[in-house]
């Protein structure tokens, strides 16, 4: 059985100097205004009040004055962010600053620009690191917010030569098991398709957002043959249709088998009107993000003969629905796991694969600590013997790291599994 965790540690150096200016980059700052392109700017010829009008276009004259969110090149090899804020009256010598919680930039003077009040800096930072910011002044702190550096995964660009699959949107679907609610959704159907072969499944929860993005993962992951041509099913949760009530956090939070029905006696007979599906729990995986996590293990833990394969990303395995005692939510899952598998059963696990992703800055509240909940979890995997993988890195709550490891997911999941 197989359980890794991936960390990424901080270098420990400030990686803020300014970079040695190209040719190429100084041409480039007088096309458009990136944070590379600024960084070129503030170091050479182009460090004028022009760039200064610029600057403030780019960011938003308005937000300057209060500290402007910084703007963010994803690389390879790295993140380069950049800064900017109106700060007049100033004493000479005075210099805003940026200030970080990592250790890759704790302190980043701001460059004036030209003879304005308008002050910029860049930094470039490696892949992998997660923080507060704020701006820092002599009169005190301005702004702030979160900064994260998961950049977009290669799969997620389109190849012209790779075959396209089809994306269509369903009509609104009203639920009979979530009763009075309806929801949108949308199924993927590969170029590679063929109708006398049954296709394997991926179900998205909250799949209004990976519809954008993932029909050109499977496209390309498909067409170089790491994964089998399968359908993808994104489905978003449901609403009240009389109030419009949000039922999202009672459908994905709840410890019962109630969303695994609703999958399996609306969803899936409704996709196979016309499209072939396969009945193998190997050829079925689950997605979900945050409460969609906690949802998509929930459907394969309360249905291992229909559900073999899950990828979890910030899963809530907290105490968000408590049930009758107000205790008994997603943080109790650990517990299931471990004696389902332990002393009290036969010490065999249910058959489900799992690839979970979070990171150390992740929730941390009254219904639990995400961070905490995520790593219980893979514990309790561990203990049971289950084929499972854990990445942990340092990143805040949403979709961006299990975005980012998708590829990975897809590989893992759909490897031969271990002996």
């Amino acid at each position: 059985m197989l359980s890794m965790n991936r960390l990424f540690p901080y270098t420990g150096a400030a990686l803020a100097a300014c970079a040695v200016v190209s040719p190429a980059h100084a041409q480039e700052t007088l096309a458009s205004l990136t944070p590379v392109s600024l960084r070129a700017a503030l170091s050479g010829a182009d460090n004028t009040d022009a760039l200064a009008e610029r600057v403030r276009a780019y960011f938003g004259a308005g937000r300057m004055a209060t500290g402007a969110p910084p703007k963010v090149d994803n690389a390879p090899t790295g993140l380069t962010v950049a800064w900017a804020i109106d700060a007049p009256g100033l004493a000479p010598g005075q210099v805003p600053a940026v200030t970080t919680d990592d250790m890759n930039l704790r302190y980043l003077p701001l460059t004036r620009i030209g003879a304005t009040s308008v002050y910029a800096g860049t930094a470039v930072l490696p892949r992998g690191l997660a923080g507060h910011w704020s701006y820092r002044l002599p009169t005190g702190a301005k702004g702030s917010g979160q900064i994260e550096d998961y950049p977009v995964n290669i799969e997620e660009k389109a190849r012209p030569e790779v075959p396209k699959g089809k994306l269509t949107a369903m009509p609104d679907w009203n639920s009979t098991i979530f009763e009075g609610t309806s929801r949108s959704w949308w199924v993927y159907v590969p170029a590679q398709y063929k109708a006398d072969k049954p296709a394997p499944v991926m179900i998205f929860q909250d799949g209004g957002g990976p519809k954008n993005w993932m029909p050109t993962v499977f496209d390309n992951m498909i067409a170089k043959g790491e994964i089998p041509p399968m359908v993808g099913i994104f489905i978003n949760p449901g609403r009240f249709v009389a109030d419009k009530k949000d039922d999202r956090s009672v459908e994905y939070d709840t410890v019962s088998d109630k969303y695994a029905r609703f999958l399996l006696e609306e969803i899936l007979p409704e996709v196979e009107k016309t499209t072939k599906l396969s009945h193998n729990p190997d050829d079925r995986a689950l997605f979900g993000v945050s409460s969609g996590g906690i949802c998509a293990f929930n459907v394969a833990w309360q249905r291992p003969d229909e559900f073999h394969k899950v990828d979890t990303c910030v899963g809530s395995f907290t105490n968000l629905q408590g049930g009758p005692t107000g205790f008994a939510g997603g943080n109790t899952i650990p517990a299931m796991i471990r004696k389902n598998t332990g002393w009290q059963h036969d010490g065999k696990p249910k058959p489900i694969k799992m690839f979970q992703t979070d990171g150390a800055n992740d929730i941390d509240n009254a219904a639990g600590s995400w961070p905490l909940a995520n790593q219980e979890i893979a514990k309790a995997l561990d203990f049971g013997g289950y084929e499972h993988r854990f990445v942990f890195g340092n990143g805040f709550h949403g979709d961006r790291f299990g975005r980012y490891n998708m590829p990975d997911a897809l590989r893992y999941l759909w490897s031969a599994p271990k002996q």
